[in-house]
Order: C-alpha cells, then sequence, then structure tokens
C-alpha cells in the first residue's frame, strides 16, 4: 500500500449509507480545506436512520465514534487505506517526564495526511527546532511542556523521545587533546605575554626602522619585539631563518608546557617515531633569498652562503623543530596562504585519529616583513593607511577598516591523544574535537562576497567535531580588516551561527601573521576556553553596521556557559578556508 503522504486527496461528496471501512472521510465542507481528516475503521447500524463510525487520525493516533445519519453527506478522499498499517497511538504526558540532554519532543497533526512532524532538540537546557540552524529563540523546559499541552488532542499527537543509548565504537577515531601552547607574538615571547597583551587590549603593531623600509609607503608591521637569535645559543640560531628560530622557540615553550623533558623525545620517554611535526608556512622567512640574491649581485657567486637554499625553504621550520626536540615519526609543511598554521593543526588532529602518530606539535611560523613583501601588499592596497597615532591601524569589523597590518611570529600547540595523555597524567587544555576546509575557487586574492566557501569550512569543522551550530559558544574570527574579508566572514557566521555567538578578531593587536595566524590564533582560542574569558577586539571602536555579529570590544567577556565549542577561522589568498573546532572539557 502506499504511504498516505504519497497520495493526492481527490474529495467528492458522498452519504454516509455510502461509506466503507479505510474510506479517508471528512465530516464537514470546512475540513477539506482545513485538511481534517479521518479514516473510517469500523461501521455499525446505531438505528434505522443512523451509523455509527469509528474513526482514527490517517497518520495514527485515538479512535473516537461518530454517529451520522445515512442521507448525511459526507466529504471522502478517493483513496483506500489499509487500517491495519495505521497506529493506535497517544500523545506523552510530558508532564510527568524527566528531561535529558539530547532528547526529542515530537509534534505531528496526524489528521492531515501530507503533515510533517515538527521536532524539537534539548541542547544546554534549551529546546532548539533545528541545531544547526540557531535563528528562532529556543524554549525552556517549562515554555515545551505548554507547547505541547497546547498542541495535545485528537488532532494532533505529541510524544517524547529519549535520547538513545550510544554503544560504544570500537573502530571510532581515538580522540585528541590539547596539552601544550606556546607563542612568540609581536607581544612578546611566550604565552604569558601574548594572553596578558590580549586581556589588557594591548597593541604590538610599531613602526618599521631601518633605511631599506624608509622610501615605503606603509612603515608599521606587526613585529616580534626580541631578537629571536638572542634566544636560542648562537650556533643554532645562525642556521636558522628568523621563522624557524620563532617556531623552535614556541615549539619548545608548548612541549614544557605539555610536561615534556626539555632535551625532547629522548628525555620525555617518548618513542621519537610515534611524535610528528606539522607546521604552516607561506615563505617562512623571504629575507633570505632576498639577501642571497643580493650578494650574488654584488660580490659575485662565491659570497653566497650554502645555507641560503635550505634556509629559504617554507619546510625549514618543521624540520628545525623535529631537529631540536629530536622527532622522527615525520615533519611535515603545510602551505596555503594564510590558512597554513590551522591546516597544519588540522592535519596533525588527523594523524592522531588515525593513529600514525600519538603526539604531535602543530601551529605555523612566519617571518615575511620584508621591503619587497612590504612593498607588494602596498601595491595590492591590501595594507592598512592608518597610522599609530590613532591606536591601532589593524581595525577588524570597524566601520573605518582599509586593510590589514603585516607581521610576525609562531603558534603551537602539543596535541595528544587521549589515551596517551591521561597515562602520563597530563594537564588537558581542550579538545581538538575537529577541523574543517573548502576552497572559494573565486579569484586569486579576493575573496567570494557571498561566503560560500568560508560557510562550508564553518560546517564541516563543526560536523567533523560531531556537534551542532548550537554547540558553538566563541569564534575566533580571522578578521584581517580588509573591506570585503571581514564582511564576507561574517556574512557566512550568521548563515551557520546566526548573529548571537560572541566573536573576537585578535589582528588588531597583533597584525596579520600570515601562515602563522592560525597558531597564534588556536593558541588564544585555546587559552579562551581554559580560562573562560574571550579577549576583546581591539580598534573596533564603530562596527560596521554591515557586519551583524556580537563582536567582544573594549574588555573581556565571560565565555558563555551553554555550550562547549570554539571555533579559530583562517583564510587565504586564492580562497583557502581552514576552521578548527575546540571543545571545552571538564
Amino acid at each position: 500500500m502506499s504511504n498516505s503522504r504519497d497520495i493526492p486527496v481527490q474529495p467528492h461528496v458522498v452519504t454516509a449509507a455510502e461509506v466503507v471501512p479505510g474510506d479517508l472521510l471528512a465530516l464537514r465542507e470546512k475540513d477539506v480545506t482545513e485538511h481534517t481528516w479521518y479514516v473510517v475503521t469500523h461501521t455499525l447500524p446505531e438505528t434505522p436512520e443512523t451509523i455509527r463510525m469509528t474513526l482514527r487520525p490517517p497518520l495514527g493516533g485515538t479512535d473516537h465514534d461518530e454517529v451520522l445519519g445515512r442521507a448525511s453527506a459526507v466529504t471522502v478522499g478517493s483513496r483506500r487505506m489499509n487500517v491495519q498499517e495505521i497506529p493506535l497511538v497517544t500523545s506523552s504526558d510530558l508532564g510527568s517526564v524527566e528531561f535529558h540532554e539530547g532528547d526529542r519532543v515530537t509534534s505531528l497533526r496526524v489528521v492531515d495526511p501530507a503533515a510533517e512532524a515538527e521536532s524539537h532538540t534539548r541542547r544546554w537546557g534549551l529546546w532548539h527546532r533545528d541545531l544547526d540552524q540557531p535563528g528562532e529563540r529556543p524554549l525552556t523546559d517549562d515554555e515545551m511542556r505548554s507547547l505541547a499541552e497546547r498542541a495535545g488532542g485528537r488532532e494532533c499527537v505529541v510524544r517524547h523521545h529519549p535520547r538513545p543509548k550510544q554503544r560504544p565504537d570500537a573502530h571510532a577515531p581515538r580522540r585528541v587533546v590539547v596539552t601544550g601552547v606556546g607563542a612568540v607574538t609581536p607581544l612578546g615571547v611566550g604565552v604569558d605575554a601574548l594572553w596578558q597583551g590580549l586581556s589588557e587590549g594591548r597593541c604590538g603593531i610599531r613602526e618599521l626602522e631601518g633605511e631599506e623600509f624608509a622610501g615605503l609607503p606603509v612603515r608599521v608591521a606587526g613585529t616580534v619585539p626580541v631578537d629571536p637569535a638572542e634566544v636560542l645559543p648562537r650556533p643554532q640560531a645562525r642556521r636558522m631563518n628568523r621563522a624557524a628560530q620563532f617556531a623552535v622557540i614556541a615549539a619548545r615553550e608548548a612541549w614544557q608546557d605539555a610536561g615534556f623533558d626539555a632535551s625532547g623525545t629522548d628525555g620525555s620517554g617518548l618513542d621519537p617515531e610515534r611524535v610528528g611535526v606539522s607546521v604552516g608556512a607561506i615563505l617562512g622567512d623571504a629575507s633570505v633569498l632576498v639577501g642571497g640574491d643580493r650578494k650574488l649581485r654584488d660580490k659575485g657567486a662565491r659570497a653566497v652562503s650554502p645555507l641560503t637554499t635550505p634556509m629559504t625553504v617554507p619546510s625549514q621550520a618543521a624540520s628545525q623543530v623535529s631537529l631540536d626536540l629530536h622527532i622522527t615519526g615525520e615533519a611535515r609543511t603545510v602551505t596555503s596562504a594564510c590558512a597554513s598554521g590551522t591546516e597544519a593543526i588540522g592535519q596533525a588532529i588527523d594523524r592522531i585519529r588515525l593513529g600514525r602518530v600519538d603526539v604531535a606539535v602543530a601551529g605555523g611560523a612566519e617571518a615575511v616583513v620584508t621591503p619587497a613583501i612590504m612593498a607588494s601588499f602596498a601595491a595590492m592596497r591590501a595594507l592598512s593607511a592608518h597610522g599609530l597615532d590613532a591606536g591601532t591601524p589593524s581595525r577588524p569589523f570597524a566601520k573605518d577598516r582599509d586593510g590589514f597590518v603585516n607581521g610576525e611570529g609562531a603558534g603551537f600547540l602539543i596535541l595528544e591523544s587521549e589515551e596517551h595523555a591521561r597515562a602520563r597524567g597530563a594537564r588537558i587544555y581542550c579538545e581538538a574535537a575537529g577541523w574543517g576546509l573548502s576552497a572559494d575557487a573565486h579569484h586569486m586574492a579576493a575573496p567570494d562576497p557571498s561566503g560560500r566557501g568560508v560557510a562550508l569550512a564553518l560546517r564541516r569543522a563543526v560536523q567533523d567535531a560531531g556537534a551542532h551550530a548550537v554547540d558553538v559558544v566563541h569564534v575566533n574570527a580571522h578578521a584581517t580588516a580588509t573591506v570585503d574579508g571581514d564582511l564576507a566572514e561574517a556574512t557566512a557566521l550568521r548563515t551557520v551561527l546566526g548573529d548571537g555567538v560572541p566573536v573576537t578578531a585578535l589582528k588588531g593587536s597583533l597584525g596579520h601573521l600570515q601562515g602563522a595566524a592560525g597558531g597564534v590564533e588556536a593558541v588564544a582560542a585555546v587559552l579562551t576556553l581554559h580560562h573562560g574569558v574571550i579577549p576583546p577586539t581591539m580598534g573596533c571602536a564603530e562596527q560596521d553596521d554591515a557586519i551583524g555579529l556580537d563582536v567582544v570590544t573594549d574588555t573581556p567577556r565571560a565565555l558563555p556557559t551553554a555550550g562547549d565549542l570554539a571555533l579559530s577561522n583562517s583564510f587565504g589568498f586564492g580562497g583557502h578556508n581552514a576552521v578548527l573546532a575546540l571543545r571545552r572539557t571538564a
């Protein structure tokens, strides 16, 4: 028999005496227009002039009787239904139900053969119609009970569906957690300098000094205030480019923050083959190649250092971190424009999930504050023309934003499988729950103004974390302070998450750290979950009305409690989109 939704109702008028069991029946003319139908399950002569009919809603429900005169006009739906397939169902009494997370309540207008059930799911103590499309206000438990009480009756069946018990999946990927963080940024060396500077609303963007920058149209950048070569042993520093120096310093801090020995895998009792490195970088350090070319032209081939090539490749940071910590499992480099650091972390998550390694040092490092790069960005009209005299020149989401500020630094996480971390009694900051990638396929530099690619990466990150949009309590936005980029990201965030999730953008304090941005911003997102505090967005004195987001400004804000997921966004020239999902742990 065809489903009752599959066959259109074709009403026509007959007498009650002509009705037989299985007929789809409307008792009154207005019932036809209001789509109120019943299936005749039984007929019985009541008197010589009347008939008793037992009726049941076509989508299931309870029976009731109607007594009709034999000559009474009624409407049938020109279809015969199998009475045995229509369930007898009663509404749940929600007044006596104890609700739990994941429960569902469905409401179905059972008298309409074409009706679809309306469903609400309980998440974070509230009832949502759609967990992945926040928009309308969710209901409280009391409001859900009242709604169900109003909906209940002959025409509607309300059912409570407890969350099904989940059985352990022996083939499920391993959970990944964050156990260490490290950073070198324009706010200083170390995570403490980063977090304190962000929390206090300080700006690490400064004027570029030196003759090589004198003729540039833009001479401000987010530069690290300490020479990394002076932090490292001199013989070691001489064999690294500036980005690799940043990487080693930040990776060492993260490694020791995770409770491992400073000597690396050997002193930490780790199998070096079960540890990996994953670093994002666009160029690494462009100055080495530029310097080599200058020596070649000025002094000839013999003046070019043999270290020029190994110190130029973007993979040098990953190589030097693996050398420094004696990691032999793998040392991978990801180059996907400004999404590089986030994608490197995402790839490390997958390597641990799949059991290829147990521990990973993952993040990004970059040092491209060079005259040629600055001149190129200026020629693209991508850099901010604001000076330092009126606060930060980087103004994410602000009405007067006019471009990004170039920057440098490094940020790293120590990722571990959860069982590995718990077995050694490690402190766990949060879960690295998932990540998402996409491509705009729109333009070599400009973002897709529709935000569709960004929205896809956001959805994929949430889904990869096994979560829903309503679980998201915070977004660390990419927000470079370019006019089109910020607007495209805001459009995507509103599409996927609505406009009520608190958002912050760090580039007003740091500038845009290019391939390192994702690593540093992931560190900040981890600390946001760990401390329960969202640092403010600097430079957004007046938000652009078109942004339409809840941007945290001026002072830090407490992280919402109804939810557990934070997203860290990174998007790059050419349409590279990467989003990291981090989950708060108890």
